[in-house]
């Protein structure tokens, strides 16, 4: 067997070698200076009150990420990805920035990548939304597509090492690169909002994972506060993370790909937290779709599918507090707007060609707002 080791070179007593390059650290400073004025212009996202029974005694919140100038949740990680590449020393003028994405990530990272002028590649599956794709090419953003969603981790990092660019990897990286201790995170936004509520500690807090790093989030901070708050995460079919945290096994895969844009993977990410969640729950996706559908009766907003993911866990939970005769609040979040997805989740000819019934699902919603039971 031929060893490929490489053998240090000898080092000299006094060796000094100064890499120190003023241009590069002052490119680096006004990159990061755009990135936070960015940041200090960009007003909070709302939390909305879903309406329910008052008898109930129990309410239900939407944390709005879909007002943020990319129109999702990866608004905040796309900022946070940025910054810990600046601070690492990892971008460089006029070199590259590549990502893996379904999409999101990829719309809010070309923002601001054309925010600091350097190019960027997006890494993605054929069957991501046609308005995804224009809004990163909007942005200045260029996609290279590739057919199977496994396939985007190896693309990125080989046209990163082919371009000299850098790979952001959110998937590695989401969780590490926000400051779950505060610093204006979701999670220390949404408390802060919940201050003045009937139930302002909520009982359970329900996020969803394409990374796992806006969950590893809010359950740092949970316990960094020390609140009682349970975590669910909601899962899609295909997803591998509900499968591996229930086997706590991290190396279990999964064969197909989600069909909600935006979350679950056919691997555990680096990023995905399984230790410091409370609970998971697998949605079928025809409940994903009908939950956003109903969303838009109660509240006149149309939702991307992954917004439907943790709102029907939320409602499940609603469900059985009612059940055991408990008060108290529930947040979910609405993670992007539904005008990306009028020809898949809000077109029934889709729902057709992809076997996709929602009817079922519609009339426990139905029932469910009736009488308090998601059967």
């Amino acid at each position: 067997m031929t060893d490929h080791s490489a053998t240090a070179q000898p080092v000299g007593p006094e060796e000094d070698i100064d890499r120190f390059d003023p241009a590069h650290r002052q490119w680096c400073a006004e990159a990061i200076a755009k990135v936070r004025a960015e940041a200090n212009r960009s007003s909070d996202t709302h939390l909305l009150s879903v309406p329910l029974p008052v008898e109930w005694g129990v309410d239900l919140y939407l944390k709005d990420e879909s007002t943020h100038p990319t129109g999702s949740l990866k608004h905040r990680l796309a900022r946070s990805l940025f910054l810990h590449a600046l601070c690492n020393g990892w971008l460089h003028r006029d070199r590259p920035v590549i990502e893996a994405s379904s999409g999101s990530t990829a719309v809010s990272e070309a923002y601001f990548a054309r925010l600091i002028g350097v190019p960027f590649i997006a890494v993605m599956a054929r069957g991501t939304s046609a308005n995804k794709i224009e809004l990163i090419e909007l942005h200045g953003g260029r996609c290279h597509f590739v057919d199977r969603p496994d396939q985007v981790y190896d693309v990125a990092a080989r046209l990163a090492h082919e371009t000299g660019g850098h790979y952001m990897d959110q998937f590695r990286y989401a969780e590490r690169a926000t400051d779950w201790r505060g610093n204006n995170n979701i999670a220390e936004s949404l408390f802060a909002q919940m201050s003045q509520e009937r139930h302002p500690e909520p009982t359970w807090i329900v996020a969803t994972a394409g990374t796992g790093g806006t969950s590893a989030t809010i359950a740092r901070y949970v316990r960094y506060t020390g609140r009682h708050t349970g975590v669910c995460v909601a899962d899609p079919e295909n997803s591998d993370f509900f499968p591996a945290w229930r086997e706590e096994d991290a190396s279990v895969t999964t064969s197909l790909g989600s069909r909600i844009e935006g979350i679950g993977r056919q691997r555990v990410e680096a990023s995905f937290l399984g230790t410091a969640v409370d609970r998971m729950m697998r949605v079928p996706d025809a409940a994903s779709i009908a939950a956003v559908r109903h969303l838009d009766t109660l509240l006149g907003r149309k939702a991307g599918a992954s917004t439907g993911t943790g709102l029907w866990a939320a409602f499940r939970i609603i469900s059985q507090l009612l059940g055991k005769g408990e008060q108290g609040s529930v947040i979910a979040l609405l993670c992007d707007p539904g005008d990306r997805y009028l020809d898949k989740y809000y077109s029934d000819d889709w729902l057709a060609r992809e076997g996709i019934d929602i009817t079922p699902y519609l009339r426990r919603l139905e029932s469910f707002m009736r009488t308090g039971e998601l059967d």
